[in-house]
């Protein structure tokens, strides 16, 4: 899978260091087209948003030991949005995130997400959300790549904290982003 960006949370982290390694599947996914104003379509984007920290990101999480990526998807995308998977289509990327690490003896983070392209079924069933997943508020939404850029954007230019992954999911929204 090609490499997309890699992304370093803090100033000098040392990737040399003793790493501990979190690999994560993330999945696109594409809605039937919308009708704008102006007689042209958008596509739109399942994202799941938190009305917390007013942010967007795709379904997905981390791979469990010996799990295969297209289960941990199956998986994810169930959990944050109801939804069954039914057929990944491509690989679109992969990003390498760093920081330092939060437990001790080890150094580094390092945070691989994989992004693939999926199709679900038409459905939204009950959320199985984590306990900080649910403390966010995260739902599923449909909404057009732009807004959810653009509302990712405007968080990170805010003085204060972004969520760890708003950085990442901003630069995929943007590489998505019709040109």
């Amino acid at each position: 899978m090609n490499l997309l960006t890699t992304i370093y949370r803090q100033e000098n982290v040392n990737i040399e260091g003793k790493t501990f390694l979190r690999e994560a599947v993330r999945g696109i996914i594409f809605h039937a087209l919308t009708p704008t104003a102006a007689g042209a379509s958008q596509k739109e984007l399942l994202m799941i948003y938190s009305p917390v920290n007013g942010d967007y990101k795709f379904p997905g999480g981390g791979i469990e030991a010996g799990e295969p990526h297209i289960e941990a998807l199956r998986r994810e995308i169930r959990e944050e949005s109801g939804a069954t998977l039914t057929q990944v289509t491509g690989e679109f990327g992969k990003t390498f995130e760093y920081a330092n690490a939060f437990d001790e003896g080890f150094d580094t983070y390092k945070q691989v997400s994989y992004y693939y392209f999926c199709e679900i079924n038409g459905e939204m069933g009950a959320l199985d959300l984590d306990d900080y997943e649910a403390e966010l508020g995260f739902r599923p939404v449909w909404v057009t790549v732009g807004t959810a850029f653009g509302q990712n954007k405007k968080i990170l230019a805010e003085a204060g904290s972004s969520p760890r992954w708003t950085r990442r999911e901003a630069f995929i929204l943007e590489q998505l982003s019709p040109q």
